[in-house]
Formats: C-alpha cells, sequence, structure tokens
C-alpha cells in the first residue's frame, strides 16, 4: 500500500506540470490580457466584471500619469494602445512581467507555485493566497452542507427505492428525481427566490449574503440562526439539483448486490430481512457511494457554486475564478488552477484510500496505477 500512495504522489508532479503548460500555453494565444485591461480602464472602454468589485483598484496611477503628460502616437501591439506614451506601455509589460520571455515566465510561475508563493493579484491590492482565503468560508459553506444534505436524503431514498423496486413509491419518488435532475439547479434558485425571497409572494429569507450586516454585534446563538438563515435558499437550491444522481447511484448499487447469490443463500437460512440489508448488502452496496464522497464535497466546493454565487450575491471561490478570467487577472486564474488541480489529485488518492477501508480485501500493492 505504501509504494502504490508514492507512485500516486511521484504522479501528480508531472500531472500537475501538464496541466499547467497547456493552460499557460492556451492563454498566450487568448485574445486580450491585463495590458489591454489597463489601456481599456485608461480609454474608458473598460465593461469587464472588475466594475463590479468593490475595494480593489490598480496603482497605474503613475504610468497613468505619465501617460497623459504626453508621447509620441506610435503602433502599438496591444488593442486600443494607438497614441499612447510607448514608455507607458514598457511600462506596463513590466509591471506585469510580459517584459521577459514566456519559458522564463513559465518557470519562474512553477518554481514560486512549488512554495505556494502566488504573487498578488493584477487588479485588486492583495496577496493572492490572502484573496483566496477571503473567498473560502462561502465555498466551504456551500460546498460542505450541500454534500452532506444531498448524502443523507439520497442515500435512505435510494435505499427504500431499492427495496421497494416496481412499488408505488418507486414510481412516484423517481417522477421527483427525475424533476430534480433536468431541471439545473439556478433555475430552483430563481424560483426560491420568487416564492420566499420578496419576489412576489412571501418575503422569509435574506436576498443576498452569507450573514447579516450586523452578524458581528450579535449574540453566538444568534449568529449561528442568522448564518443558518442566509444558507437555506442556496443549499436548498443546490441540494435539489445534486441528489438526484446520488439517489439513483445508491438505488442501482443495492439492487445489483441484492440480487446476488450470497444474499439469496443469507435468506434461505432463515436470517431477517433486515439482517440481510444491513449486515450483509449495505457495506458492499454502500462501497462506491461512501469512496465517492470526497470527490462530490470537491465537486460541490470548487465547480457547484458559480451561478448560485452569482444569484444570491455570495462572494466565494466560484465568483472570485469566473470574474479573474474576465478581467485576466493572470495570478489569481493559475493559482486556483493549481490548487484545484493538486486538490483534486490528493481528493482522487483519498477516494480510492476510501475503499480500503470501507472493504478491506481490496489490495493497491497489486494494483496498477
Amino acid at each position: 500500500m505504501f509504494a502504490y500512495i508514492l507512485r500516486r504522489i511521484l504522479l501528480m508532479v508531472p500531472t500537475i506540470l501538464g496541466i499547467m503548460l497547456v493552460s499557460f500555453v492556451i492563454i498566450q494565444f487568448a485574445p486580450g490580457g491585463p495590458v489591454e485591461r489597463v489601456i481599456a480602464q485608461i480609454t474608458g472602454d473598460d465593461v469587464s466584471a472588475t466594475a463590479r468589485i468593490s475595494g480593489g483598484g490598480s496603482d497605474f496611477s503613475g504610468p497613468a500619469a505619465a501617460m497623459q503628460g504626453g508621447g509620441d502616437t506610435v503602433s502599438s501591439k496591444y488593442r486600443g494602445a494607438q497614441g499612447l506614451d510607448p514608455a507607458f506601455i514598457a511600462e506596463l509589460e513590466k509591471q506585469f512581467g510580459f517584459d521577459k520571455p514566456a519559458h522564463e515566465r513559465f518557470f519562474k510561475m512553477i518554481t514560486d507555485y512549488a512554495t505556494f508563493d502566488f504573487g498578488r493579484s493584477y487588479f485588486r491590492d492583495i496577496t493572492v493566497i490572502d484573496l483566496i482565503a477571503e473567498k473560502l468560508a462561502v465555498s466551504v459553506s456551500l460546498g460542505l452542507w450541500m454534500t452532506l444534505i444531498t448524502y443523507a436524503i439520497s442515500i435512505p431514498l435510494g435505499i427504500s427505492k431499492a427495496m421497494r423496486d416496481g412499488s408505488r413509491f418507486d414510481i412516484w419518488t423517481s417522477a421527483v428525481v427525475i424533476i430534480g435532475y433536468a431541471i439545473p439547479s439556478f433555475l430552483f434558485a430563481i424560483l426560491l427566490i420568487v416564492l420566499f425571497a420578496g419576489g412576489s409572494f412571501w418575503d422569509l429569507f435574506p436576498l443576498r449574503g452569507l450573514v447579516s450586516e450586523n452578524f458581528w454585534q450579535m449574540s453566538w446563538p444568534e449568529r449561528i440562526l442568522d448564518y443558518f438563515w442566509h444558507l437555506v435558499l442556496p443549499i436548498t437550491s443546490m441540494v435539489l439539483g445534486a441528489f438526484a444522481t446520488m439517489t439513483l447511484l445508491t438505488k442501482n448499487s443495492f439492487l445489483e448486490e441484492i440480487r446476488k447469490q450470497y444474499v439469496t443463500t443469507a435468506r434461505m437460512k432463515g436470517l431477517s430481512e433486515r439482517r440481510v440489508l444491513y449486515g450483509h448488502v449495505f457495506r458492499n452496496a454502500m462501497l462506491i457511494v461512501i469512496a465517492g464522497f470526497p470527490g462530490a464535497f470537491i465537486a460541490a466546493f470548487f465547480t457547484g457554486s458559480l451561478l448560485i454565487e452569482t444569484i444570491f450575491s455570495l462572494d466565494g471561490l466560484g465568483l472570485l475564478s469566473f470574474e479573474s478570467v474576465l478581467n485576466r487577472d493572470y495570478p489569481v486564474v493559475f493559482a486556483t488552477l493549481y490548487i484545484f488541480s493538486l486538490v483534486g489529485l490528493i481528493v482522487g488518492l483519498i477516494s480510492d484510500l476510501t475503499y480500503m477501508l470501507v472493504d478491506p480485501r481490496i489490495d493497491f500493492e497489486s494494483r496498477e496505477v
């Protein structure tokens, strides 16, 4: 087992390098960039997502002032830069690191990332690691509670559907599951806002934010209630769109085990249905469900909440990553990609080890990576 874990860890290095290299190359050919963003801000053509970011800002007043002082009109490789002082453009390139060849920039980025030095955001006066830490609470809240509630609903429901396969209960719950699977979570979110957040009916829940503005003036019991009060609508909309897949996975897993020969043998021995289910079937059927928990959490944590964060004005990692791509804030883009990829690889290893904890019969030493 130790040899298997070591091989997986060693394989993470070239995998991360490959992901970062491909992304870096794609970025080089992508239209636009941070220099163009600053030029657009100066010329008044900027309509990017940064306009919605509060508390940020760029420290380009020095170069901008120099540009406004005059300069020769020259052609430029940057869109919208015609007529700007070439010294100002050169200063921007140096400030963003574009005065160096691409391979030098990539090598420096990788060596810095190896020590988790992600630099500073281009357009926010804050380090990238502090920016990510600032947004982490929202994404952890959404991902953790959505995953826990989804499992708490899906596992009992899936087991019940498997035990009553073909019954009226199975048919009616299948209709609910199909609806939950077919309708995107953001549509549920809009419906919940219309119904319960002061849309056209009741005004029972807050429309934005993770906590109230006076959160820190509240007592601890009031803070807990306020926190969950703000989570009700976003978590509900995410769960309604996510429980369907887990329910069907649980049901099919149990049905597959129930139809095996050892279950028939156990029943012929006179064991009760409850003993057969929870003493024999449960561990084998839950193998794939339990082992998939780390991956499900990470998926919800990193990728499942972008639209929900936007709709409910929750400033988390999903929204941060999206806005950073729009704004060409490359330090944030590459840092979040690096962290997400690294965590994803680690969670993949944890998922494999979870299989062993659920079923010790699995032998990793004889498994090829």
